[in-house]
C-alpha cells in the first residue's frame, strides 16, 4: 500500500478535488493577498543576468545532487518517453542537474536527449551525474548544453525546417556530439548525428522559472523545435499549490508570480493559462489537468494539499 501511495504521489493522483480547494482558499481572507490584482512596482523585480546568477548560485548551493530526485514517474506520466523508436529525439527544456534525463536515459528506448539550461553550473552538474551514472553507451545518448531559451531562442541546428532538413540531408544538419555537449564520444558512430527537429520535447517545472511576459515566446520556441506530429510533455506548479500559499505578499513580482528570497523566481499555473499559451503557439491539446495530492510530511505527519499541472500536447502533422 506504501508503495502504491508513493507511486501517486510521484505522478497522478486525484487525492482531493481542486474546485473544492479553490472555494476554501478564495473564501479564507488569510490568502486574499494572493488574489489581489498586481501593480507593476509592487515587488522586487531582477534584471536577466540576476536571475541567471540566482541559478547558478542555487545549483552550487546544491552540488550534491541530493536536492532532487531521478523524475522516474516521468516514464509512467509520459509513457511515449519509454516506448519511443530507437534514435528517437527528446530536447529536455531547463535540464537542472539531470534529474529527467537519468529517467529517459535509464529507459528501454534508445533515444538521444539534448539538454539545455541556462545555468552553467546546473550543465557541469548534469553531466558529471549522467557520467557517474551510466556506462558509455549511455553518456553517448547525452548532449548538453548551456541556453536561456526564454531570451534567445534554441540553436539554429535545432529549429525545424522541412525544407532545410531535405537541402542539407546528410550534411550540414550532422552536429558534432563533443562540440554540443562537451563531452569525447568513445566511436566514430557516434562523433555526429543529425539534428534539424526532435519528436519531443519536455518541459518540466521550467516554465514557472521565468517572467511570464516571456512565457508565449518561450512555448513558440518549443514549437520550433518540434517536428510535425511532435509531443510537449508540462509538467509544473498549480495553481493553490501549498508552496504558493506559504509566499509572503511582498515576494510578490507579478499576478501569481512570486520571488525567493535567493533570487529564482516561480509561477503557479491554472490550467486556462496553459492552454491559451500553447493553442497560441499553434499546438493541439491531447492531455490537460491537475494533479492534486496529499503530501505527508515525514518529520511532523502533517499533510500539504500539493497541486501540479500535467499536460500534453502536439504539433498538428503535415
Amino acid at each position: 500500500m506504501k508503495m502504491r501511495s508513493c507511486v501517486a504521489e510521484s505522478y497522478h493522483s486525484r487525492d482531493f478535488d481542486w474546485d473544492e480547494l479553490k472555494q476554501e482558499i478564495e473564501s479564507d481572507p488569510c490568502f486574499q493577498c494572493h488574489l489581489l490584482p498586481y501593480k507593476d512596482g509592487d515587488g522586487e523585480q531582477a534584471s536577466q543576468l540576476q536571475q541567471e546568477e540566482a541559478w547558478n548560485k542555487f545549483y552550487v548551493r546544491h552540488s550534491t545532487g541530493k536536492f532532487f530526485k531521478e523524475r522516474r514517474y516521468l516514464l509512467k506520466e509520459f509513457p511515449e518517453l519509454g516506448s519511443c523508436q530507437e534514435g528517437s529525439r527528446v530536447l529536455e527544456v531547463g535540464c537542472g542537474n539531470g534529474s529527467t534525463a537519468l529517467a529517459i536515459l535509464g529507459g528501454k528506448s534508445k533515444c538521444v536527449v539534448y539538454a539545455c539550461d541556462c545555468s552553467n553550473e546546473a550543465i557541469a552538474k548534469a553531466k558529471e551525474i549522467v557520467a557517474a551514472a551510466y556506462s558509455t553507451c549511455h553518456r553517448d545518448r547525452f548532449c548538453p548544453f548551456q541556453c536561456d531559451f526564454s531570451k534567445d531562442g534554441f540553436p539554429s541546428w535545432l529549429i525545424y525546417n522541412d525544407k532545410e532538413l531535405q537541402k542539407h540531408q546528410g550534411d550540414s544538419s550532422i552536429v558534432n556530439i563533443s562540440e554540443i555537449s562537451g563531452l569525447e564520444p568513445t566511436s566514430s558512430e557516434t562523433r555526429c548525428c543529425y539534428v534539424g527537429g526532435v519528436e519531443f520535447v519536455t518541459l518540466i517545472f521550467t516554465l514557472s522559472a521565468i517572467p511570464y511576459e516571456r512565457m508565449p515566446g518561450a512555448i513558440r520556441h518549443c514549437f520550433s523545435v518540434l517536428k510535425p506530429g511532435g509531443l510537449l510533455f508540462f509538467r509544473d506548479y498549480g495553481l493553490y499549490d501549498m508552496t504558493m500559499l506559504r509566499f509572503k505578499s511582498d515576494q510578490r513580482v507579478g499576478f501569481r508570480e512570486y520571488m525567493r528570497s535567493d533570487g529564482t523566481r516561480s509561477y503557479f499555473f491554472c490550467l486556462d493559462t496553459i492552454r491559451a499559451l500553447t493553442s497560441s503557439a499553434g499546438f493541439n491539446e491531447l492531455e490537460l489537468e491537475y494533479c492534486c495530492v496529499n503530501s505527508t510530511n515525514r518529520k511532523n505527519g502533517k499533510t500539504m494539499k500539493r497541486v501540479w499541472v500535467h499536460g500534453k500536447f502536439q504539433k498538428p502533422a503535415l
